[in-house]
């Protein structure tokens, strides 16, 4: 049986979603609980895809981890909860080329390449969208200076 929630990094409990939908299946919510946390703290804030996989007959539970999406990691590191109503003409913060690197590590096994430089343009993209600058620039001519080989924009 396979049970689907999205939890808080790191603050799963057994209330709902997971207690009420545990517990009828006769597994220990709280050792599940205690391991979503576990497995799930370094997402602290932002909401996390869980899947957990029981045994109905043994009562053994595997838990396995999604990522939050890229633009909610992106929010967390600027310390914002939305993006910008207008990412054209109003910024809401700035993010270094290296946070989006550790970005892009988190979400490549995820994205559609594997290559490591092409999911880093990728996640710059999305800094377009949420009104995000990198390193002081508009995320487009971050992109570009990347793939024109240039690392820091200086």
């Amino acid at each position: 049986m396979r049970i689907e929630v999205l939890v808080e990094g790191g603050k799963a409990t057994p209330g709902p979603p997971l207690g009420p939908a545990l517990g009828p299946i006769g597994v220990n919510v709280v050792e599940v609980v205690n391991k979503i946390n576990e497995l799930t703290k370094a997402f602290s804030g932002a909401k996390v895809p869980v899947k957990i996989d029981i045994d109905s007959r043994t009562k053994g539970f595997s838990i396995e981890v999604g990522t939050p999406p890229t633009s909610v990691l992106i929010l967390q590191k600027i310390g914002k909860e939305k993006g910008s109503s207008d990412p054209k003409s109003q910024k809401i913060g700035d993010i270094s080329l290296e946070s989006l690197e550790e970005i892009a590590r988190v979400k490549n096994p995820l994205m559609v390449s594997s290559d490591p430089k092409a999911s880093l343009l990728e996640v710059i993209g999305t800094c377009v969208s949420l009104g995000v600058t990198v390193n002081g620039k508009d995320p487009r001519e971050a992109q570009r200076m990347l793939k024109e080989g240039e690392r820091n924009g200086n």
